[in-house]
């Protein structure tokens, strides 16, 4: 039984510091954080229209709701928030948040969205919008598909499956990264990172894989991949074709084309890298700018 059913709330703070509640099918309107300060809060069917909703909570869950546009900055510094079959219009959602469980969410506008959170779980999650997850940590993600820019940037600790992420300058100065089963696009993946590995994994990239600290890649195939491991270390067991290399800085790559393998001695020791490789189209010891 609900202790709030068909209600529309309005105002500041209706359910400040409540505890134990059951809230279905209500609608929070204008007036800012509608439950803050709460714990052991089930919401069901809910509609949240205005900014700052849930703050400083803990213990609360959410099912078939949606965020609108004007719900800004939604979830802060809450612990053990679970977000299920929902839809969230607004950006700037979790920040400072721990505990964060979310399967079948839908944002539309996710800027600036999951910024200095942990121990997050993503299932079935579709992302649209620029700078999502920054400095978190302890991140499992699972058909999660992001279109923006910019995501992960310093975070660490993450094991991502079977996704497809549309992002540029993605998983910049992070550590300790496992992509598996998915689709990588964008510029400069990876730059300034450490322990970064990728298996199975199709990546497309423009300088990607480059500043890199111990680089995996294992049965992955870079398509439309230029000038990729330019001062990284890196470990790579790759398929297909990779149109350019440069500077790696030590390891392994293993691959069978190359287009153009690009060394310069003066910055790099040639010897420190093993390339083994069936075709090289073409090798340079200058790139082409600085001829």
């Amino acid at each position: 039984m609900a202790d709030h059913e068909n209600n529309i709330f309005t105002g500041e703070r209706p359910l400040y510091g409540s505890k134990g509640l059951v809230v279905k099918s209500c609608i929070f309107e204008d007036g800012e954080s509608p439950i803050k300060e709460c714990s052991d809060i089930s919401l069901e069917g809910c509609t949240f229209r205005w900014k700052y909703p849930i703050w400083y909570s803990s213990d609360i869950r959410v099912t078939d709701s949606t965020w609108e546009e004007n719900a800004r900055a939604g979830v802060w510094y809450c612990n053990n928030v679970s977000v299920h079959n929902s839809l969230i219009n607004a950006p700037k959602n979790f920040r400072r948040c721990s505990g964060v469980s979310l399967s079948g969410v839908c944002f539309t506008n996710a800027l600036e969205t999951f910024w200095g959170c942990s121990r997050i779980s993503l299932k079935d999650v579709e992302v649209t919008g620029d700078y999502f997850g920054m400095n978190c940590s302890d991140i499992t993600a699972d058909n999660l598909t992001i279109n923006g820019n910019y995501s992960f940037d310093g975070a660490r600790d993450i094991v991502i499956t079977n996704s497809k992420l549309i992002t540029k300058d993605a998983f910049w100065n992070c550590e300790n990264v496992t992509v598996k089963n998915s689709f990588i696009s964008g510029e400069y993946i990876g730059w300034n990172s450490k322990h970064l590995t990728f298996e199975n994994c199709t990546i497309e990239s423009l300088q990607g894989l480059c500043y890199i600290e111990d680089l995996v890649l294992r049965n992955c195939t870079l398509n439309d991949t230029t000038l990729a491991f330019e001062f990284s270390s890196v470990d790579a067991q790759l398929n297909g074709k990779v149109d350019s290399i440069l500077n790696p800085s030590r390891g392994t790559i293993r691959v069978p084309s190359i287009g153009e393998l690009i060394v310069e001695p003066d910055r790099v020791d040639e010897g420190a890298t093993k390339i083994e490789c069936e075709k090289i189209e073409k090798r340079s010891d200058r790139p082409e700018w600085l001829k």
